[in-house]
Order: C-alpha cells, then sequence, then structure tokens
C-alpha cells in the first residue's frame, strides 16, 4: 500500500466526520492503520515509517503515516489523530511528543473504538495507551551513564556534566533516557517525573535541543557559556550529539569532552568509530514500527493485544550499548557489530 504522508500542522480537525467509523470486526485485508511520528525528518522517524510500510504491505494492511512539524509539536500531533479518527482506521501507532498533553486525542480514538499503541515514547500515564511497543528508554540511558562513569574512573566524582535533551515538555523518553544516564552514573535523580531538580553539583547544564543537530549545537554552546570546563556530555539522540560536537570543536574542545549518546542509527555508530562519540545505546525503530502494524492486524482479527515483556509493563524491542572501548561489567558490541544492525 502506499503510504500518504501529511504534516500535523497542516491538518484541518475532523470531528464532523467521527461517525463514519465502521462498526463490526474488520477482515484482515479491510485492516487500516495510522503512524503518527514526532517528525518526519528525523531518521529514526523515517525508518520507523519505512518498518511500518514494510510491514502494512506483507499484511496488507492500509497505511497512513502523518507527523508533527517538530518534536514537541502536540498540536499538529492532536489534528493527526483527528485526521485518523474520521478515516475510522482500525488503530494508531503514536511516538508522541507530549506525552501527556495527547491523552485526551487517545481516549477520543479509544472511544470510538480504535486502538491505540504507544511507539518508542510512553504515554503519561502509561496505561492511557492499550500498549506500549518501546526501547527500554531507562536502560539506554543507564547503559551509557555506566560507560562514562567507568571511562572516568576515580575522577567521575569530579565531573561536570551537561545534558542535551529533547524539549521543554520533557516527554516520558526525554525523563527517562536523561535519568537512565544518571542512575547509571552514579547520581541522585530527584523527582522521577522531571529533568533539571537534581542536586548533585556534577550536574551543571541542562539544555533543550529538540532532537536535532542544530538544536545539539545551540544547546552545547549555551551550556559551555555556563561552564567552560564540561568535560562529559548526555545527549537525546544522536543528530543532537553531532551538533554538539560542531560546537566543541568551534570551542577547541572536542578532545576534552567525554559524549555519549543514543539511537544506534549508521551515522551514529560511525561516529562512534571515528571517536566522536564515546558509545552510543542501538535501538531498533524499523521491528518497533513492524511489531506495532502486526499487533494492529491481530488486534483487528481477535481482539489480542501484545503481551509486555517480562517484568515490565511494556513490550521491550531492545537495546544495545555500541562502543570500540568496552568496560568491564557493561555488555557491549563493537561498531564493525553495530555497523551490522543499524539504521539510516
Amino acid at each position: 500500500m502506499t503510504t500518504r504522508t501529511l504534516k500535523g500542522g497542516l491538518m484541518a480537525a475532523a470531528a464532523a466526520a467521527v461517525a463514519a467509523l465502521a462498526a463490526g470486526p474488520a477482515a484482515a485485508q479491510d485492516v487500516s492503520a495510522c503512524l503518527i511520528t514526532k517528525t518526519e525528518s528525523n531518521p529514526f522517524f523515517v525508518k520507523m515509517r519505512e518498518g511500518a510500510q514494510a510491514k502494512a504491505d506483507e499484511l496488507g494492511v492500509e497505511l497512513t503515516a502523518l507527523a508533527g512539524r517538530e518534536d514537541g509539536d502536540n498540536e499538529g500531533q492532536v489534528a493527526a489523530m483527528e485526521s485518523c479518527i474520521a478515516q475510522g482506521v482500525d488503530g494508531i501507532l503514536l511516538v508522541p511528543s507530549d506525552s501527556a498533553a495527547i491523552v485526551d486525542s487517545v481516549k477520543l480514538a479509544q472511544s470510538m473504538g480504535i486502538v491505540v499503541f504507544a511507539l518508542d515514547t510512553p504515554l503519561d500515564p502509561a496505561d492511557a495507551a492499550d500498549a506500549t511497543l518501546a526501547t527500554d528508554n531507562f536502560k539506554a540511558g543507564e547503559l551509557i551513564g555506566a560507560w562514562a562513569k567507568a571511562q572516568l574512573g576515580d575522577e567521575a566524582a569530579n565531573a561536570k556534566i551537561a545534558y542535551l535533551d529533547l524539549s521543554q515538555v520533557q516527554p516520558t523518553v526525554d525523563v527517562l533516557r536523561d535519568q537512565g544516564f544518571m542512575t547509571g552514573f552514579g547520581i541522585d535523580v530527584g523527582d522521577p517525573k522531571r529533568i533539571g531538580d537534581e542536586a548533585d553539583p556534577r550536574n551543571v547544564c541542562h539544555d533543550v535541543t529538540f532532537g536535532s543537530v542544530e538544536g545539539g549545537r545551540k544547546a552545547m554552546e549555551n551550556c559551555l557559556q555556563k561552564d567552560p570546563n564540561i568535560n562529559v556530555v548526555y545527549t537525546i539522540n544522536e543528530p543532537a550529539a553531532a551538533g554538539a560536537y560542531e560546537a566543541l570543536k568551534a570551542a577547541g574542545k572536542e578532545g576534552d569532552v567525554l559524549l555519549v549518546s543514543i539511537d544506534g542509527g549508521c551515522p551514529g555508530v560511525k561516529d562512534v568509530a571515528a571517536g566522536v562519540i564515546g558509545a552510543t545505546s542501538q535501538q531498533y525503530p524499523m521491528l518497533m514500527a513492524s511489531m506495532g502494524i502486526e499487533a494492529i492486524a491481530q488486534y483487528a482479527k481477535d481482539g489480542t493485544l501484545p503481551k509486555p515483556t517480562e517484568g515490565k509493563d511494556f513490550t521491550d524491542t531492545g537495546v544495545t550499548l555500541i562502543t570500540d572501548k568496552p568496560a568491564e561489567g557493561i555488555e557491549s558490541i563493537t561498531t564493525a557489530e553495530g555497523l551490522e544492525k543499524c539504521w539510516g
């Protein structure tokens, strides 16, 4: 099937068409789904769309792919939800920009008989989704935090850490990754639902990047103005890490800072191999999205929901630490191995 891509910010609300939903169980060949991501341009979401489309083609599911204008564009995602409701799709795969603000739209879809699965970023509360299929984002952060601490050794006690986060609304993926890093590094997270209230003096800066190269560059410049002696940088994703490295290089500090990230896309893994990024946690967006399409098709067939991974409240799609400088007691693979599994 052909994916119809439409920017969320350009979509008109379609509440008047909600009543057009078809009644009764869907036949396999009649299943339709929406994938709503945060943006269209981020390589992670590009690959997520590709994975969803490939599985939709395989299963005969009609897929519509929509997105907000940028990370944090909740209004665009609300408009996308309204469009999917108006189409009367069987299921929606949602990567929320604002984990809490989008919940009312999720509830509206569910009230119309549409199943909603969160991908990558849990809703707030998490059980607002019918199921969640995601990277263990806390573990992804914890792996790079523990690795960074091991690399510094005794000097970890004197670290000056900058956090290049996602957005001001602090979606769950932002909090989980950030606080996972802190936990791995041995820093008290403070309020487990917030970023930036920590008391540890090693945390010298938090800024937002919107997950982009330009955002990473600006955030890193801002943090260097706050403390020019920063020697550890956590980034929400690899585009932000690339921007941070540009700022560090312009300041002549690229050799003095340990930079870590999350994504595991092919460009990011190559940056690890080149020494730009010290380590990254690799996640698997194509698998995540394809599993989501399978879940919608299965639910349309017999009402079965995905089972959470044992010991977790979501279906864990996997995460792997990639580095060419392994640390004792922290499982990892090399960049050569990572390039065999990467995306983008």
